[in-house]
């Protein structure tokens, strides 16, 4: 019977042992340097769509600021005779337009859903990144309230109470200004609602490109 060297066989199993761990310990590794790389472009990519939605938003904030200034200047003159209310009328239907904002949050959306937001393991950078895209429920709820008044009551009105010959003609083309007043003054507090809303808006844009910036995210 031959006899077994054991030195020589726990040798070979030590060898094994090891090129084992060897290999699982590259591939953590690659995985590892994967996921960062994934991490990394996941940033990079939210860092882009914040920075478009704070452009977006910048935009609004001035067309909004506009059309509270002309509401102001308006609503005197509805209701009354006088002699320059001719001048309201473009102001009015600029008033009607709506300042829409569609958050550029696919980015996030991809995270939550794929599950990888679990590679960002920076608790206090992922809990900022969440605070910020709730932000933007509250700010789309902001926006929603002038769409209403829109739907409600700015179109019936302009299908039942303007006269668009009477513009043709040179003349004050809006009926029953008294219902045209109380639109537009329910309009302003909804111009001042979604202002205030697109301010707190930018400064979450403004606080999570700092965070970023301060990570090393560049583009």
């Amino acid at each position: 019977m031959k006899k077994i060297n054991w030195q020589y066989t726990f040798g070979e199993i030590l060898i094994v042992i090891i090129g084992i761990s060897i290999a699982f310990g590259i591939n953590k590794c690659a995985d590892d340097s994967k996921n960062e790389a994934q991490k990394q472009q996941y940033l990079v990519n939210i860092k882009n769509d914040v920075e478009a939605d704070k452009l977006a938003l910048e935009a609004n904030l001035k067309l909004l600021e506009d059309k509270i200034e002309n509401a102001t200047e308006v609503l005197p003159l509805l209701n009354t005779n006088a002699s320059n209310k001719m001048t309201a009328v473009s102001k009015i239907f600029n008033l009607m337009q709506l300042t829409n904002f569609t958050p550029n949050d696919n980015t996030y959306k991809a995270l939550i859903n794929s599950g990888d937001f679990k590679l960002i393991d920076d608790f206090e950078l992922k809990t900022t990144i969440e605070k910020h895209y709730s932000s933007y429920k509250i700010i789309q709820q902001d926006y929603a309230r002038l769409e209403n008044i829109q739907k409600e009551h700015v179109g019936p009105y302009f299908i039942h109470n303007t006269d668009f010959d009477e513009f043709s003609n040179g003349e004050f083309g809006f009926k029953d200004e008294k219902l045209l007043k109380n639109i537009i003054i329910s309009m302003r507090g909804a111009f001042e609602l979604k202002l205030k809303a697109t301010q707190k808006g930018i400064e979450s844009c403004d606080i999570l490109l700092d965070f970023l910036n301060k990570k090393g995210i560049l583009l």
